[in-house]
């Protein structure tokens, strides 16, 4: 991953990438749980949620305003103010950081609605290199099941309809998400992705993860990042 910056904090960042309906909102709940369990200290961090430009984002969805290079830029502001103020300080200290997202989403989705690749790579050149980076792959049509059977409403550039691709809702989702997932697929081997068949079962996929992260990780699980009270002297396992 040739894009970042080296990790050289004590902490340990570990990201999951995915279209919508991939579920790895659920897998790395799960995983954040079982380091917990095992006395690691997790903190948690999603795309989207910093604070200082919230409100911003807010009301430019609302006024479907962004254009391609706005929404890159302010997706950008967002995720440096996250970077700055929550995940290097934490890693700084010790705790292991476990990401729903992260710049991987903007260089699939924003070179999807046309902002150009190098220069979207070349925004995030701050970020830290993540120590292990999940990609939950699923086919197209699994994930839509998933996404339109629980949902009320498709939100306007959640279904990508500021690209025009088609005057229905579902279909440009589809049609939007579909191109995300071959952006995905581009990158998985550049990047280094971790890949999780995302359509097994909940209790495989998270053992898998276990795994890999016991194999990537373990003995910094053990000996290097900040640990729980509870769990002082003893190191992650692999258990079901």
């Amino acid at each position: 991953m040739p894009t970042f910056q080296p990790n050289r904090f004590r902490g340990k960042l570990i990201v999951v990438e995915g279209i919508d309906g991939s579920g790895k909102s659920t897998q790395l709940s799960l995983l954040s749980q079982w380091l917990r369990s095992q006395g690691v200290a997790v903190a948690f961090s999603e795309w989207n949620s910093s604070p200082l430009v919230r409100e911003t984002t807010r009301r430019g969805k609302k006024k479907e305003m962004f254009t391609p290079t706005t929404f890159s830029l302010i997706h950008s502001t967002d995720f440096a103010d996250r970077l700055e103020r929550y995940i290097f300080p934490l890693l700084k200290a010790g705790a292991v950081v476990c990401a729903d997202r992260y710049a991987f989403t903007a260089f699939a989705r924003d070179v999807v609605r046309g902002v150009s690749r190098r220069w979207v790579r070349n925004l995030y050149r701050f970020s830290v290199r993540p120590n292990l980076a999940f990609y939950f792959r699923v086919p197209l049509e699994v994930a839509l099941g998933r996404i339109l059977g629980g949902r009320d409403a498709i939100k306007y550039y959640e279904a990508g309809m500021d690209l025009g691709l088609s005057r229905d809702v579902v279909e440009s989702f589809r049609l939007f998400q579909g191109r995300i997932l071959e952006e995905y697929e581009a990158m998985a081997d550049e990047m280094g992705f971790h890949v999780i068949d995302a359509t097994g079962s909940i209790e495989e996929q998270q053992r898998q993860m276990r795994e890999i992260v016991l194999r990537e990780l373990g003995d910094n699980l053990r000996d290097t990042v900040l640990r729980t009270a509870t769990g002082e002297g003893n190191g992650p396992e692999a258990t079901a």
